[in-house]
């Protein structure tokens, strides 16, 4: 059993110590944004920011991150309005989906860190592995990110999801 701030809501998750983050996160928190991917903290697919620094859930124990603060994609941004997320829709550096939410919790991180990061920052910070191949993008999508979050350029507009209607209405 561990507590720890997921999202900034305290949890506690009633599962052994070394269960990996990524499942706890997954299985015990119902928050399946963060992805499975390679298991040994190299895809990226399951990054989280932890105490303020983007980690591989895969490979980081739940004993490990109690007493933490974890935020998932899903705690990003209520809103789906965070600067990366308008950046990635602006861009259009999103394809499969599958590793977007690990992209965009790397990015996050980095720009909370450095917010006018260069090709070279990036490039070393993003180390995530994207099979589709949205790598040329990713350098203007993630200064594109710096740019709204420094207020230099207005965010991109996100797509509105559809309302329910009732007939006869």
């Amino acid at each position: 059993m561990a507590i720890l701030t997921v999202n900034n809501q305290p949890i506690e998750i009633k599962l052994e110590a070394d269960t990996p983050l990524l499942w706890a996160l997954r299985d015990a928190a119902n928050l399946t944004g963060t992805k499975y991917g390679c298991g040994t903290g190299e895809c990226g697919a399951c990054m989280v920011i932890v105490d303020g620094q983007a980690m591989p859930s895969c490979t980081l124990s739940l004993g490990e991150a109690e007493g933490r603060s974890v935020t998932t994609i899903e705690g990003l941004a209520a809103d789906r309005n965070h600067p990366v997320q308008q950046a990635f829709v602006a861009e259009q550096a999103i394809q499969c989906g599958f590793c977007t939410p690990g992209l965009v919790m790397a990015a996050a991180a980095l720009l909370a860190h450095n917010a006018d990061p260069t090709e070279a920052d990036i490039k070393a910070a993003i180390t995530n592995i994207c099979r589709c191949g949205v790598y040329p993008r990713l350098v203007r999508t993630i200064q594109r990110a710096g740019r709204i979050a420094r207020g230099m350029e207005p965010g991109a507009p996100l797509p509105v999801p559809p309302t329910a209607t009732t007939p006869g209405l």
